[in-house]
């Protein structure tokens, strides 16, 4: 079974473009969710996060993301301490989805597929990208944030110029009809091989 990566910048459209696959069948692993499971269900994790960034990074209703984003988007040392309890806890998990299928592949959907070198265990990747402009309108909508924010997230994330040359496919989302014809002929590709 293939595992196909699929990634985008903030406000690219990932999750619509993930949502056409869950629609087709296609077993798909949202890595952020799953990530927001652990920090959330891990005692350990939990532990750790409030040692690391306080015991009010968490309230009744799970860890405060706002405050944790907030901090990790603005301190780098955060951010990786953050991601060195996340992202194994997250490879685990996905393992574990990925042995239970039996489809002709599986979506891993992952934000920072290529910065954290998650494409060098993928079959094929697929790249979502839109112009900067729409990706912070999207968000701004989105998150109700302001567009600094934004740039602050996106900052912390590898242009598409860098990383368009490591993808296998590119989806250029600005408007969905003409996605979804690049889409289709990406699954019809992904089925027949």
């Amino acid at each position: 079974m293939k595992i196909i990566g699929l990634t985008g910048g903030i406000g690219s459209g990932k999750s619509k473009v993930l949502s056409f696959f869950q629609d087709k069948g296609i077993p798909c692993y949202q890595a952020d969710l799953a990530g927001h499971y652990v920090l959330n269900n891990n005692p350990e994790v939990i532990k750790q996060v409030k040692a690391y960034f306080g015991a009010d990074s968490y309230t009744e209703k799970g860890i405060d993301r706002e405050a944790i984003g907030r901090r990790v988007f603005q301190d780098s040392e955060a951010l990786a301490f953050l991601n060195s309890l996340v992202h194994p806890a997250v490879r685990s998990d996905f393992k574990s989805f990925a042995a239970q299928q039996k489809a002709p592949f599986i979506i891993n959907e992952v934000a920072i597929l290529f910065e954290n070198e998650g494409h060098l265990r993928c079959d094929k990747t697929i790249l979502v990208t839109a112009p900067e402009e729409i990706r912070i309108e999207r968000v701004m909508a989105r998150d109700s944030c302001s567009e600094k924010e934004v740039k602050q997230r996106m900052a912390k994330q590898l242009p598409d110029a860098k990383k368009i040359p490591l993808a296998d496919y590119v989806v250029e989302n600005i408007h969905w009809e003409d996605t979804l014809k690049q889409l289709h002929e990406i699954y019809q590709e992904l089925i027949d091989k």
